[in-house]
């Protein structure tokens, strides 16, 4: 379903979501932005299910990758942001019925994502050091329509594979791109919550999913899309 370019695929995909049914996507029709969203019905508790989100990151990062340049990096910063060689791209984001119990599934998830296709800002690159855009890293003809095609393909692949395979290589997939902290050891809990055990101490560090997923990182209100 294309979106005008003032709307919001995130709000409408959870609009909608009952109505459209698992796999409807929702994306916006921008040349500077790929913005889009997808509709999951998961048969495993809210509290489980959030491990949706990691699929979605997976494909995210897939999708990006298939037209990086040679030796170009495509990160995730825990849990939701993504960066190319350092510079912030985009992110992805997860939604769910605010009415949902944590042990009964949900009547739907909606993943959503925005990357930045095109540099929009005027002057000195300089100004935003941490910021990026596809064209600026070099990946040629990927614009939001060939970014959002890719998505749904990768993902595709990603949630069989959960299926076939079980979580643990969504798992795996995910750690591998995973900024990593020095001297600790990862690991994602079976409720999605992200393990740090540091070297020197045994006990491990939790950071909660559903928590960090309240609020997107990665995102500014003001400017609608990526911070810069």
């Amino acid at each position: 379903m294309r979106l005008r370019e003032s709307r919001d695929a995130f709000t409408h995909a959870m609009a909608i979501a009952e109505q459209g049914g698992a796999g409807t996507l929702t994306y916006v029709g921008r040349f500077d932005l790929a913005e889009f969203a997808v509709v999951l019905e998961p048969g495993e508790p809210l509290r489980t299910a959030r491990r949706a989100f990691y699929a979605g990151m997976v494909a995210l990062t897939d999708a990006l990758r298939a037209y990086a340049p040679p030796n170009k990096e495509v990160a995730i910063d825990w849990p939701d942001a993504i960066r190319v060689d350092g510079g912030l791209v985009g992110g992805g984001r997860l939604g769910w019925p605010s009415s949902a119990s944590e042990e009964e599934p949900p009547r739907w998830l909606v993943f959503g994502a925005m990357i930045r296709t095109v540099a929009m800002t005027d002057g000195d690159a300089g100004l935003h050091p941490l910021a990026s855009a596809l064209d600026q890293e070099g990946f040629g003809e990927a614009g939001a329509i060939q970014v959002t095609e890719s998505f749904a393909r990768h993902l595709m692949r990603a949630l069989d594979g959960w299926q076939v395979d079980g979580f643990d290589g969504i798992a795996r997939q995910y750690l591998d791109r995973l900024s990593c902290e020095r001297q600790a050891m990862q690991a994602i809990d079976d409720n999605g919550d992200l393990l740090l055990r540091r070297s020197a101490t045994s006990r491990a560090d939790r950071r909660v999913l559903s928590e960090a997923l309240a609020s997107s990182s990665w995102f500014d209100p003001e400017l609608g899309g990526p911070r810069l």
